[in-house]
């Protein structure tokens, strides 16, 4: 996790993180919301049906939004938004380098 708390990196690439604002109770519901349609993409997709993988795809959609990690960003100091940019890339290099990461 960045020093922040904004992001994740995964195989070098930044993912924004939920906002650590919301109440507990909230965002342990919106997780398992999310798990259940990622669940229902794959089990769509497994049948072949096409409706209900987009069906599932907005409700891991909708789950993201609301948990923070896609929209609007949650923080408010004007920082852009970096999520999905390589670490290498971004103000956060020198420090995902400095963890052994490529830079």
């Amino acid at each position: 996790m960045t020093p922040d708390g904004r992001y994740f990196v995964v195989r070098g690439r930044l993912w924004r993180c939920s906002n650590p604002e919301l109440p507990p109770d909230l965002r342990d519901t919106l997780v398992r919301q999310l798990m259940a349609a990622r669940r229902d993409v794959g089990t769509a997709g497994r049948r072949g049906d096409e409706a209900a993988v987009a069906a599932a795809r907005r409700r891991v959609d909708a789950a993201k939004h609301a948990l923070g990690e896609r929209g609007p960003v949650w923080w408010d100091d004007g920082a852009p938004d970096l999520n999905r940019h390589m670490a290498r890339n971004t103000p956060y290099a020198a420090w995902y380098a400095a963890l052994g990461g490529d830079a």
